[in-house]
């Protein structure tokens, strides 16, 4: 498969000066516990003003807030929802290794563990089978959400408005490739009604792959685990059979997960 991520940066070496000045500030009140615009200031060795409006920043992001006491800052409980979002994913990754570790060792294919990040699928753990010969490692790689088994279901579990928002451009990427968001729509629908998707050369010819939900406590689709391979090997009957495993396996780590739990 190729590779779907995007390249992005700061836009200038002042605004990679100004984020290097903001971590080390947010370093700072970590540290201290708190601290005024005049100490953070003299910490970084930039003008009081400098210092101020990067706080104002910060503030504006909840990643800092101002104490009682006048002018004296601490970190804010936006680093709370930062961390909480990370927690969620190790959480997945921690509950999920043994799980993905059985499934493909029972179907002898690649499992990967993916969850949704901007308009991509990140994936954050893959285990493979005694069939992979030398397989791709996809950790910490971005892939389109339309032209694989686990973009499906994360977008199948995404409400209308969120959906619209993330239904852009559909480049192709193979022949069977879906490009029309009619088409892409009818496709989340029936992804939801059987509970699973399918890709089969859709982002590179000659392979195949299944992915199922995973489920918070919530019974919101926190990640996706799917099984890959090659098309010859992943053809209509093994997928059924491959599918039956994976759904299995995904209700597993659901359940560990908190999902279905009273």
């Amino acid at each position: 498969m190729s590779n779907g991520g995007a390249e992005g940066g700061t836009g200038s070496p002042g605004g990679v000066q100004s984020v290097d000045r903001a971590l080390s500030i947010l370093e700072l009140l970590a540290r201290s516990g708190e601290a005024g615009v005049t100490e953070l200031a003299d910490a970084l060795g930039v003008h009081k003003s400098t210092a101020f409006r990067l706080m104002a920043t910060l503030e504006g992001h909840g990643l800092v807030e101002q104490t009682e006491e006048r002018g004296k800052y601490r970190l804010g409980v936006g680093l709370l929802r930062l961390a909480g979002a990370t927690t969620a994913r190790l959480d997945v990754v921690q509950e999920a290794r043994p799980v993905c570790r059985k499934l493909a060792a029972d179907t002898g294919e690649t499992v990967n563990v993916a969850v949704l990040a901007d308009r991509a699928a990140l994936y954050l753990d893959q285990v493979a089978g005694s069939s992979a010969l030398q397989p791709h490692n996809w950790v910490g790689q971005h892939i389109p959400l339309h032209a694989t088994s686990n973009g499906k279901v994360l977008l199948a579990g995404l409400d209308a408005e969120r959906l619209d928002d993330l239904l852009g451009s559909l480049p192709a990427y193979t022949d069977m490739t879906i490009t029309r968001k009619g088409q892409l729509r009818k496709e989340l629908a029936r992804v939801r009604e059987q509970g699973y998707a399918v890709a089969v050369d859709e982002l590179e010819v000659g392979l195949t792959a299944v992915a199922a939900p995973v489920r918070n406590a919530h019974g919101d689709v926190l990640a996706t685990m799917s099984v890959s391979g090659p098309t010859f090997r992943l053809g209509p009957e093994r997928v059924q059979e491959v599918v039956v495993l994976l759904r299995a396996a995904a209700a597993e780590v659901s359940h560990r997960l908190g999902w279905g739990q009273r």
